[in-house]
This record gives structure tokens, sequence and C-alpha cells, in this order.
């Protein structure tokens, strides 16, 4: 397997140090120059074009959505933004989403050990990923890795029976790298009246409220950041906050969403795969899953659960996603029951909530 060659374009020497050490720790990606700013990036891909540019917004001499614009409209790159947490910040991050940049990390905190070791995780597979997209549809030492979780350091797996089946289906959508332009396309497409929708987008904190908040402003139906104990009705997806694990509960006729700490799960946090499993405990064949553009496994095996207590499965095909990768990995398990292209998936899904 060739390294994936990562460029390093921010303005602090800190951050560009601590970054080439964690993505050097994994043995799969070579750094091959750090920048401060993108003039200085400009010449250094003149001498080697990289696999992958990770860049920060606020910098110099050119900020980073403007160096991003070029990049896009003249050598197109994938890019992973690297951003500090804040919520000052996210509106402008998120903009970089749009103009083609594949994801966002967050800058990591020195000092803090556990951050460290989970920013390492997030920030090397999140580089990998962009080096796999399907562009053309985009437009020191290592540290020990803690095991891969499953969905059971969350919740437990269902052991019951499937629930009866009642009138009010409930939709849960898994999603991560390309998916936030993929989940936009979608909640578009949706009428007023569509059935109560949790959604888990791989994103960092704050950003997913600006991003809940910006999808309100163009949907006919209401999106927001999920709160704990939020009703899903009608007519509103619920967004998962960054960092926080999002499971669906049920209590009585009512849905409503449990917001909770936890491990990463499939190195996510949140995880489709505890959303699923939540969806296959209590909601069962009252479910309908659906599993967009994204790297990695997380949500197959809890969307095989879904599946296995009557909850009917939608994943986007490969030609419209821009990562086929956690789609891939439910349809090799037997967990999809449709596979359709982004711009049919809303049909799809209304027509089986019917």
């Amino acid at each position: 397997m060739n390294k994936v060659k990562i460029l390093v374009v921010d303005d602090s020497a800190v951050v560009r140090q601590t970054l080439t050490e964690i993505l050097s720790s994994d043995p799969h990606i070579e750094v091959i120059g750090s920048a401060r700013d993108p003039f200085i990036a400009v010449e250094l891909i003149r001498e080697k074009v990289p696999d992958v540019i990770t860049l920060d917004v606020e910098m110099p001499r050119m900020d980073g959505i403007t160096f991003l614009q070029k990049i896009m409209s003249q050598h197109p790159i994938p890019v992973v933004i690297c951003s500090s947490l804040t919520e000052d910040g996210s509106e402008t991050t998120l903009k970089a989403l749009e103009y083609g940049a594949l994801d966002i990390i967050l800058k990591p905190k020195l000092g803090v050990k556990q951050f460290f070791e989970e920013s390492r995780i997030l920030i090397c597979d999140a580089v990998k990923a962009a080096s796999r997209a399907n562009f053309k549809k985009a437009a020191f030492k290592p540290m020990i890795v803690q095991p891969k979780l499953t969905a059971d350091a969350v919740i437990a797996k269902n052991t019951s029976k499937a629930m009866i089946q009642t009138t009010e289906k409930v939709v849960v959508v898994g999603a991560s790298t390309g998916g936030t332009e993929a989940l936009k396309e979608l909640l578009q497409s949706l009428p007023e009246d569509t059935p109560g929708m949790v959604v888990v987008q791989h994103m960092p904190e704050n950003f997913t409220r600006a991003f809940a908040d910006r999808l309100n402003g163009l949907c006919r139906i209401s999106v927001k950041e999920a709160e704990n104990d939020d009703t899903v009705i009608r007519g509103r997806a619920l967004i998962a906050p960054g960092n926080k694990h999002t499971l669906l509960k049920r209590s009585g006729a009512r849905y409503y969403v449990e917001v909770k700490d936890g491990p990463l799960v499939c190195r996510h946090r949140p995880s489709v795969d505890v959303l699923f499993r939540s969806a296959s405990r209590y909601a069962g064949k009252n479910a309908v899953g659906v599993i967009m553009t994204g790297m990695g496994d997380d949500g197959a095996r809890g969307m095989l659960e879904m599946k296995e207590a009557g909850a009917y499965n939608i994943a986007q095909d490969e030609n419209s996603c821009v990562v086929f990768g956690m789609p891939k990995e439910a349809i090799k398990l037997g967990a999809v029951d449709k596979i359709t292209p982004l711009r049919l998936i809303g049909d799809a899904m209304l027509r089986e909530c019917a």
C-alpha cells in the first residue's frame, strides 16, 4: 500500500509540528511538507503534489477559504480543514465544505492524553478517507491505539423480539466523509410532513449546531442539533451533536433522543452504529435506516441489527458517494434492502414510510 502524502498548512508552528507527529505515527501516512501560509504551500505543491492537504482557515497573507477556492479551480486536491474548537469560526469552516473541502478535524489540544490519542485516530482516519475520495464527485513514535469498540460500549444488543409495527415511522440516517453536502441535498428534497428523523454525521462538536442551523434555513422541514430528551416528530430532523452519542428511545407512542457521553465507537463519537442499534431496539419494524457516503464501517453492524428487527434499510449507491465505504460494508453484511442514487433516497424513504 502506497503511503498517503500529506501537506500541512497552518500558521502555528506548534500545530504544524503536532499534526506532523500525529500523522507520521500512522505507517500508511507520510507528511511531505508543512507551510505557514498559502504562498509557501503553493511553492511546495509545485515541487511535489500531495494526496491530501490539511488546511487552517485563518492565516496571514491569504485566508484558508480563498486558498481553497483557488485550489479547487486550478488544481483540485482533496482538502481536510483543520479548525479550532470555536463556535465563532464554525460558519466559516462550514462554508469551506461548500467550496469542496471533504472533512473537518479539530486542532489537537496539547497535554490532554485522551484527547490527543482520540485526535490521532480521527485525524489519521480523516486524511486517509480524503485520499480515497471519488474526488470528481466532490469536485515521534507510534502510540498505543485503543481497541476499536463496538456499540456494546454504549448500548446493549437487543435480545427481545421487535416491537409490533405501528403507523408512525421514524428514520435514522448515518453519514461521514462527503456527508455534509449529501445530507443537504437529501433534506432539501423532503416535504414538510416527513417522518421524524435522527441523523449522525461525523463532525466535531460546535460545528454540528452551525450545520443544523444552516440546514434549517435551507429546508422545508425544521432541522436542529439534538438535545437530550428532544422529541422525534414529523417535519423535523435532529442532528447528533459532535462528541456525543445520540440514541433513539421510545416511551409509549413517543420517540425521543438520549444524548450521552461514552467512548469512541467504530472510532467515532457520535457513532452511527450506536444510533442504529438503538433504532433496532426501540423502533424495530417502525424504523427506516439510511446509510450514506463515508469511509469505514460505522453503521454496518447496527444496520444489520435493524434489518433483523424488521426495519427497512436504504444505502447510497457507489456512483453518488464521495467515499463508498460505509454503504459498501452494510451491503456486504446483507443489511440493505435498497441501493439507490443520492437524488432518489428521499423518494425511497418516503415510499417506505407511507
